[in-house]
């Protein structure tokens, strides 16, 4: 128990400088591609994708320095459902899910405090463009590619760090890039901390979008990959 309450608040501590690094994206891509003078398009992509790497990369070390830290709970629960979730529990989801939560309030509380009034209007949170039943499935179709790709990258992709992170920012740009449906947001907590703000954490547009679909589509993710990739049987002992 004492292990899954540590666990849960590395994860609200890490979310919340997830969400508040993210949620600067935006803005970020903005003064880099006015500085370099570069058009909108794909220039601005690629800047937006070196950002994403860099926070990858550095979240990734943050995350192992506090004993396996996530800010996505999809992520922890396809991990665990993958059978790479090491010392995960229900318990201890039943504590990290609402610790990633409130750390995304905080985050997103935080960055609107710092961020300067005019480029607010370049941060916020994902919001349904269709209707509730289409942003549903393409909510849960958008996380099931992603947590799919990310377990590959991961778990059987190369072990050289840059190259690991460098995919997993261009796969994450690429689908959030080609997609509209909802925003995305392919992160539970990241779009509860965004309701939470705009009195929206309580409907049930956000408990089916932005929750059962995500969990959903990281679950078929991960069940697709133990069957593609089936973990080593261990042998019994004579």
């Amino acid at each position: 128990m004492k292990g899954a309450i540590k666990a849960a608040i590395a994860d609200g501590v890490l979310t919340f400088m997830w969400i508040f690094c993210a949620s600067s994206l935006g803005a970020l891509t903005y003064l880099a591609s006015s500085a370099l003078g570069l058009a909108e398009g794909f220039p601005s992509l690629l800047i937006t994708t070196v950002f994403i790497f860099l926070l990858l990369f550095i979240f990734g070390i943050i995350g192992d320095l506090l004993g396996g830290a996530t800010f996505n709970p999809t992520a922890t629960a396809a991990f665990y459902a993958a059978g790479a979730g090491g010392g995960d529990s229900l318990i201890s989801a039943a504590l990290r899910f609402p610790a990633q939560a409130a750390g995304a309030v905080g985050g997103v509380i935080a960055i609107l405090e710092v961020m300067p009034m005019q480029y607010k209007h370049m941060v916020g949170g994902p919001s349904l463009k269709v209707d509730l039943h289409t942003g549903a499935i393409a909510e849960g179709v958008l996380t099931f590619i992603i947590t799919l790709a990310v377990l590959i990258i991961v778990l059987r992709g190369p072990s050289n760090p840059l190259i690991r992170n460098w995919l997993l920012a261009v796969s994450t740009v690429a689908l959030v890039a080609g997609s509209s449906y909802t925003g995305p947001s392919m992160n539970p907590a990241n779009a509860f901390g965004w309701a939470y703000i705009n009195n929206k954490h309580n409907t049930w547009e956000q408990l089916y979008v932005y929750w059962i679909s995500p969990f959903i589509g990281a679950i078929l993710a991960a069940w697709i990959f133990r069957f593609l990739f089936p973990l080593p049987t261990k042998q019994k002992k004579a």
